[in-house]
């Protein structure tokens, strides 16, 4: 893939995603993007009646994010040709 930044910003959103577009890693991507659509459901469920806690969730969340867009990223860089 050309572009690694389209995978890269998706994963970074919506892990899975990201590898759905660079057609790896499919099955896992599946389940992620499923467990991450549940996570985001729960995460703003707990924004107003806990607060401390959907804190501390988002700074997981966004910790997750992070590993998931680097992941792709140099996924994707190792899959192509140099130069």
């Amino acid at each position: 893939m050309s572009n690694v930044w389209v995978p890269t910003v998706a994963n970074f959103f919506l892990p899975g995603l990201g590898y759905l577009i660079a057609g790896i890693k499919r099955p896992l991507a599946v389940l992620w993007l499923v467990g991450v659509i549940g996570l985001t459901y729960v995460e703003f469920g707990i924004r107003d009646p806990e607060p401390t806690l959907y804190g501390i969730m988002f700074a997981s969340v966004l910790v997750m994010n992070i590993a998931f867009a680097v992941d792709v990223y140099q996924q994707v860089r190792q899959g192509e040709p140099a130069g």
